[in-house]
């Protein structure tokens, strides 16, 4: 079992008894480890102690990031962008597919692929000269059903494993340490609307959320909240493009592609080392 794993388990733990407020001691007994053993790895983990990571889950911290946040546009106007199509965290630049490249289904296309482990489980990652055109968590080794899914999408391109060429990617988005002198560039194949909501989250900064209307306003379409939550839904690049940072006026987390408790652990594991 992976550090992710016993991390999960404890996460869903903690989330089902939040208004409990489970002790040290509770979480680690149903881990079946020391109160001292488990101190330490969720510590090395997520960077805080338990005990302020359990103050992150609740709806009432949630909601005090959802006051705090400014409307996605003030932010891209505060940082100069056009089109969102900068990060916060990483500096991360998107490119659409055309519909002309897309049509040719890759062809002259060379993508590397792999599985890497990560603080939140394995991912698989997908990376052409053009940029990342696919990242997901994976709840099974399930490579063979990715890569079906890639050459279907792409069936004229050249597909190759090669973890040489995606593991320093993978290592500029989980290793803080680590500069970036260039973009990470994103290379994705989707609507005109999904595209421009997939833009407004990248303005989201680190640590901080956002709700579904605020990013329908922020794509200039106020009543398509709904459709804002299936083009999030579709997002092609899990992390870099922050989905996990779109919650629910209400304060409640809202589902997730690739699971609610690896949504909790990635937002309160942000939200934890922001507010450190």
């Amino acid at each position: 079992m992976s550090d992710y794993d016993r991390i999960a388990k404890a996460i869903s733990f903690i989330s089902a008894r939040v208004k409990k407020q489970p002790t040290l001691d509770e979480i680690a007994a149903h881990l079946h480890l020391s109160p001292f053993h488990f101190q330490r790895l969720f510590s090395r983990w997520v960077g805080v102690t338990p005990k302020r990571y359990l103050q992150t889950l609740t709806v009432e911290h949630a909601k005090q990031l959802l006051a705090e946040s400014k409307p996605l546009l003030e932010v891209s106007d505060s940082l100069g962008l056009s089109s969102g199509s900068r990060l916060y965290d990483h500096f991360v630049q998107l490119e659409a597919v055309t519909p002309g490249e897309f049509k040719k289904g890759g062809l002259g296309l060379n993508i590397d692929y792999a599985m890497h482990p990560t603080p939140f489980g394995n991912i698989f990652i997908a990376l052409t000269q053009r940029g990342i055109c696919q990242l997901v968590f994976l709840e099974q080794d399930n490579i063979d059903e990715l890569l079906c899914d890639l050459k279907l999408k792409w069936p004229y391109a050249e597909l190759k494993e090669c973890s040489d060429k995606t593991h320093d990617v993978v290592e500029t988005m989980f290793n803080k340490k680590q500069t970036v002198h260039r973009p990470l560039s994103l290379y994705v194949s989707g609507t005109n609307f999904q595209v421009s909501v997939w833009r407004a989250l990248l303005q989201i900064p680190q640590g901080e959320v956002t709700s579904y209307s605020q990013v329908a306003k922020a794509v200039g379409r106020p009543s398509a909240a709904r459709a804002v939550g299936t083009a999030i839904g579709a997002n092609p690049v899990a992390f870099i493009i922050p989905c996990h940072r779109v919650i629910q006026q209400s304060g409640k987390l809202g589902g997730y592609r690739w699971g609610e408790t690896r949504k909790h652990a990635i937002h309160a594991w942000e939200t934890a080392r922001h507010e450190r």
